[in-house]
């Protein structure tokens, strides 16, 4: 049957433009499956277009034929061989390249994609997640959550897809068992709960025998949840469109005669209407919007996705490559990306290698400053390597030779993600995902400028001062008690005739840092400041005591590099967040339960327990003095508490 037809036959001709005209009106969501080999992607789909005959007779026809060669069902029609198409796939069993199938229901109209399971492929389930909105997550009853289902769900976080439904398929074969469906939807809990899906949605099924994917299951009647087809027509996908900026990469300048000069693209975000203002990137250059014309016709409004030609009042320097974007809300431009990266070559990634950057409008020449580190998909912990090899994740700093306009990956897909491309070979080697320009962690200083060297050694210092400079870290949530503990730190060095000075969070924000907010890359810098003054004040051969939330593990790392992991002391104060709310003097617990503030590590924002800390204490079990006890015990045990002739 063909789809959305009755009786097998085609609209009749007068019925024709309405019929096209409610396919239009309905919107288009994108989708995948994924996971890993066998958990049963290419027969969910297969099932799905079964079920809500959306398989074409001659196509079923042909299925039952080739299911007698090629299948793996019994004597039933093997409907995963609807998606494996290329030979290989038939003889193996397994998806290897991206299959796409375009089906339209009464709500919705789907374009899904199955993609590979074979870690061998993982590059080609990338590439089928880049422009997907929603990603179906598949995972063996038998098996659990293995190896390829994470690397698939820190892709698909990576890729901006916040919508999943994790299918647990094959519930057959582990007697539709509840607890089981209940063991891996807790274990896939707690491994993606970093990864900032929302709410997955856990659906128990089996894609061979039909249960939960067009109909409710009558095996499964402790799961009151709709069946796949109704979550997927029903599902929001419209808060991810970015409406409020405007950008478009100019594909082509459509010159057709001397009248008419437009400058055709694809809107990538944002709405346009004659009339708006745009800019022209990268020249600057400013203008208003004529017409928006189409092959149908002039437009009042063009949102996302929509391919229009733009013409502008102005006569303005406006080529290939360029971008129009909103005045007032002109994207980032740097050449230094900091950037995410999932290498699909068999050829390794090394800090040094060069490549051909290419972006959604242009291409340029650029090189891996430095691979900042590994994701290990099994803990999500950061490794740290010289380079990326075949199907590694990793966050690299990008340098290019020419400027870039962009946006981070997490606001804009289009004008926030970029391929690396081999310049001999021509083959894309990585998928990039921007996450913004790279900080003044990973600038180098000017060539010209001379680090000055001190006439007074080390050795004098440690002689006059009776102590080794190091930098200590108290780092916690807010009200744990680091700046507590940081003052009588500092006053038990005193009296005890040693030279320190006391970086506190709050009063540094007073000064250096006046000018930061409270973002991840703002906490970044001001760690970064903070750190720089350490390094300077280790080098006088003082002791540096720096009280701050400091959130972020990697961060925290790139701060011990800085300094030196000889002189970074990093202690943990580790109170439990009930008693820092408790604590918690200015309301800010409270205001971030609230929403009045944004991003606040331990309620809206991620606080990366550290897990190698040097120290830890718990100002909720142990008094002022039992903690300060420690940190000297550990520092005289380490020796920085004594001069270079002191026993």
């Amino acid at each position: 049957m063909a789809p959305e037809q009755t009786g097998g036959g085609a609209p009749a001709m007068s019925d024709v433009e309405t019929y096209l005209a409610s396919h239009q009106q309905k919107d288009l969501l994108r989708l995948l499956t994924c996971g890993s080999v066998d958990d049963g992607k290419s027969t969910l789909i297969g099932r799905l277009l079964h079920d809500s005959q959306l398989i074409y007779e001659d196509v079923l026809a042909s299925l039952e034929a080739d299911s007698a060669t090629h299948g793996s069902a019994g004597e039933g029609v093997d409907l995963a061989l609807l998606m494996d198409g290329l030979r290989a796939e038939r003889e193996q069993g397994i998806t290897i390249d991206v299959a796409y199938r375009y089906f339209s229901t009464a709500r919705r109209t789907f374009i899904i994609a199955d993609t590979p399971g074979h870690p061998q492929y993982t590059r080609n389930m990338a590439t089928g997640a880049s422009t997907c909105d929603l990603a179906v997550i598949l995972i063996d009853a038998r098996h659990g959550v293995l190896p390829q289902t994470k690397r698939h769900s820190y892709i698909a976080s990576l890729l901006g897809i916040g919508q999943v439904v994790v299918a647990v398929n094959k519930m057959d074969l582990v007697g539709w068992s509840q607890d089981r469906f209940t063991e891996i939807c807790e274990d896939y809990r707690s491994f993606a709960k970093p990864l900032g899906f929302g709410q997955p949605y856990f659906l128990p099924m089996s894609a061979l025998l039909g249960d939960n994917v067009v109909d409710a299951s009558g095996n499964l009647g402790w799961f009151d949840g709709p069946p796949l087809l109704e979550h997927l027509e029903t599902v929001d996908i419209d808060a991810s469109v970015e409406l409020e900026h405007f950008r478009m990469p100019v594909q082509l300048v459509a010159r057709p005669d001397a009248d008419f000069r437009g400058y055709a693209g694809t809107v990538a975000s944002g709405v346009l209407r004659p009339g708006d203002e745009v800019v022209a990137l990268p020249s600057g250059l400013g203008s208003t919007v004529e017409r928006i014309a189409t092959f149908d016709g002039d437009l009042d409004v063009a949102g996302p996705g929509r391919a229009v030609t733009v013409t502008l009042v102005d006569d303005i320097d406006v080529s290939r490559g360029d971008l129009l974007v909103t005045p007032g809300s002109e994207p980032q431009r740097a050449h230094d990306l900091d950037a995410m990266v999932v290498w699909m070559s068999e050829a390794g990634a090394e800090s040094g290698s060069s490549y051909l950057l290419q972006t959604a409008n242009t291409v340029s020449n650029c090189t891996i400053r430095n691979v900042r580190h590994r994701i290990d998909i099994n803990t999500g912990a950061h490794e740290q390597a010289p380079g990326l090899g075949l199907n590694d994740i990793g966050h690299c700093v990008i340098t290019s030779d020419r400027e870039l306009a962009f946006d981070p990956y997490s606001a804009n897909r289009a004008t926030g993600s970029f391929v690396l491309v081999d310049r001999l070979t021509n083959a894309t080697v990585a998928a990039g995902m921007i996450m913004g320009a790279a900080s003044a962690w990973d600038r180098t200083p000017d060539a010209a400028l001379v680090r000055q060297r001190s006439e007074i050694s080390d050795a004098e210092r440690a002689i006059r001062f009776g102590q080794q400079p190091c930098t200590i870290l108290l780092t916690g949530l807010t009200a744990a008690g680091k700046s507590t503990l940081a003052t009588a730190l500092e006053r038990e060095l005193f009296d005890r005739g040693k030279v320190s000075i006391r970086l506190d969070g709050e009063n540094v924000r007073m000064g250096i840092s006046r000018d930061l907010g409270f973002s991840t890359q703002e906490r970044s810098e001001n760690l970064r400041r903070v750190s720089e003054v350490a390094r300077l004040v280790n080098g006088q051969g003082l002791i540096a005591i720096a009280a701050m939330v400091a959130p972020d593990r990697d961060v925290r790392q790139r701060a011990r590099d800085l300094v030196g992991a000889d002189r970074y002391v990093e202690v943990f104060v580790d109170t439990p967040i009930e008693v820092c709310r408790e604590r918690d003097p200015h309301g800010l617990y409270a205001m971030a339960d609230s929403g009045e503030i944004p991003r606040f590590p331990g309620v809206s924002a991620d606080f990366d327990r550290p897990t190698d800390a040097d120290l830890r204490v718990d100002t909720s079990t142990q008094d002022v003095d039992e903690c300060i006890d420690a940190i000297v015990r550990m520092l005289t045990e380490r020796g920085f508490l004594r001069g270079q002739n002191t026993p």
